[in-house]
């Protein structure tokens, strides 16, 4: 398998393999369902880049260009790839395991029990949202202690009380970042704010005009000037329901604001709670290509949608919601369009 010796590789492995779906005990008995599934990751062709330099550099092995190639079956010509296409540069193939509780309502006894499916999603506290405006935050940092550039677990860090919130001792906080307002390319309306989580604080002491608090969680670098927001612990246990019918929108972009996007990204639509949008749903992404009849008609038509894709809501705000792209079978770029699967 290319690419096994890189560390950035390695890193990326850790991360699928957080995301695998694990059997969950609730109440009663359950079952398990597994299904196949496979997952990858993808560089983005920058000028000058040769599948030889891409082999040398992610296996330390040019000469394994061949198999590097073998995992692109849309690369025609070897000797040709291009600026800005997305090549998967390994496959990791395994199963993921539903569990089936079964809910012990008031039924009649030939009834088969109800079934819920779970999806596992473990970094579930670390995914951010977008909202038409900021949060008022309830602190910020304003210090490090010792001038670190990196803040990260362990460290102690000063906090401004912000709008006369109290920072009380024992009290745990996430912190986050609100990054640049998102202004829809078409319309130039503002579609919102997002926020950046990046740790969890827990206040230690109070002073008159400041409090003292510890990292307890990092999920990104923590900087100063990093805001605060009440913790509220998410369990990673996500209930598949049904999708709402009739639903189309669009990305808008991943979480890492990156262009190019594939599996196991998370990104953000522009549908939300006033949609119907609700933890747990999935829907398709696709594409749609208008062609000219031709012959003596210059009309243009809608050909059949095609879906290539399928994201799952992770969290939802009233105009927005934050998603994790299952499977992609080409990049997601923002502006993609999403669907309700057809029934």
């Amino acid at each position: 398998m290319v690419c096994k010796r890189k560390s950035q590789v390695m890193t990326a492995l850790c991360i699928l393999a957080a995301m695998i779906i694990f059997p969950i005990n609730l109440f009663g008995q359950e079952t398990t369902e597994t299904v196949e599934h496979e997952a990858g990751f993808y560089y983005t062709v920058h000028k000058g880049d040769t599948l030889w330099d891409l082999s040398s550099r992610f296996s330390d092995n040019p000469w394994l260009w061949p198999e590097l190639w073998s995992e692109n079956r849309q690369i025609s010509n070897p000797h040709w790839i291009y600026p800005g296409e997305r090549i998967r540069l390994f496959q990791l193939k395994g199963v993921k395991t539903f569990a089936k509780k079964n809910a012990m309502e008031k039924q009649p006894q030939k009834e088969s029990p109800k079934e819920t499916l779970y999806y596992y999603y473990s970094p579930i506290n670390s995914i951010g949202f977008i909202t038409k405006h900021p949060i008022i935050p309830d602190g910020t940092i304003f210090k490090v202690k010792g001038d670190k550039d990196l803040i990260s677990v362990g460290d102690t860090v000063y906090i401004r009380p912000e709008a006369d919130h109290s920072l009380v001792p024992g009290t745990r906080y996430t912190v986050y970042r609100a990054l640049p307002p998102i202004v829809d390319p078409k319309t130039k309306a503002l579609i919102g704010t997002q926020h950046y989580l990046t740790g969890v604080v827990e206040i230690e002491e109070k002073a008159p005009q400041f409090a003292v608090a510890r990292v307890v969680q990092s999920y990104r670098s923590i900087a100063v000037n990093d805001h605060l927001m009440p913790y509220k612990k998410r369990s990673p246990k996500i209930a598949i329901v049904q999708t709402k019918m009739g639903v189309r929108g669009e990305i808008i972009g991943s979480e890492e604001r990156e262009d190019n996007m594939g599996d196991h990204t998370v990104a953000f639509i522009d549908r939300g709670d006033q949609d119907g949008i609700k933890i747990g749903q999935s829907y398709s992404i696709y594409y749609q290509e208008e062609e000219k009849l031709g012959g003596s008609s210059n009309e243009n038509v809608s050909l059949p949608p095609v879906v290539y894709g399928s994201l799952l809501v992770l969290h939802t705000e009233k105009s927005t919601s934050t998603v994790l792209i299952t499977q992609a079978e080409q990049s997601v770029h923002p502006g993609t369009k999403i669907e309700s699967p057809v029934e």
